[in-house]
């Protein structure tokens, strides 16, 4: 559902404040029952940060809302929007991200990334404050994150480290900095295998530096 705005409230969204002061008006004009509801809206921005729409996504329950990324990216990609801002409410007033939050989040990062409409921030918000994804760091952070990040993306990722380091000087040195970096990252070493071609002994004698 397209959230109305007045004119005014068409402005240039330059930090998370900017985008907060209209959100929680927004959710003030939502009805006392609704607003003890989970909401989840995108917020569609042009090349100059200024809003092209706002859109309600989904209404849950009082602590869960629906989120899928063909819904949350919908409406951006049909509006020519090239930042996409994702904004919910916690109606308990409670805004600490759950480890639910941060997961969809970091999944909404990579399919961001696919389509190239990148995730700005994520907002928390109630009736009287908000959380700011990108202001806390926490965005980041969920940017570095691979859990979300496909197969082939890993891969070509660590080839173009290892090249750029200069540590590439033999077929072997360069496979083994390639599987010391995504060993370092956590990645399952069956992966690690797979894309270098290195055995299982090799891998677990290289030191995470």
């Amino acid at each position: 559902m397209n959230i109305r705005l007045k004119k005014e409230e068409k402005v240039e969204v330059l930090c998370a404040d900017d985008l907060y002061g209209i959100m929680q008006r927004v959710l003030v004009r939502e009805s006392r029952i609704d607003r003890n509801r989970e909401h989840l809206w995108t917020v569609s921005l042009d090349n100059a940060y200024r809003i092209l729409n706002i859109e309600l996504v989904s209404l849950g329950t009082i602590n869960k809302t629906l989120i899928e990324p063909m819904e949350v990216f919908s409406i951006p990609l049909q509006k020519r929007a090239v930042k996409v801002i994702l904004v919910h409410n916690h109606p308990s007033g409670e805004l600490t991200p759950s480890e639910r939050d941060k997961d969809v989040t970091d999944q909404l990062i990579q399919v961001g990334r696919i389509m190239h409409v990148p995730l700005m921030d994520h907002l928390i918000i109630s009736e009287e404050d908000y959380y700011s994804f990108m202001d806390s760091g926490l965005l980041k952070e969920l940017q570095q994150s691979l859990k979300y990040v496909p197969a082939y993306e890993i891969k070509r990722r660590y080839e173009k480290a290892a090249r750029e380091k200069g540590e590439q000087r033999g077929e072997e040195k360069g496979k083994k900095e390639i599987a010391r970096q995504m060993k370092k990252k956590g990645i399952d070493v069956e992966l690690i295998m797979e894309f270098t071609g290195l055995s299982k002994a090799v891998i677990g004698r290289l030191k995470e530096e």
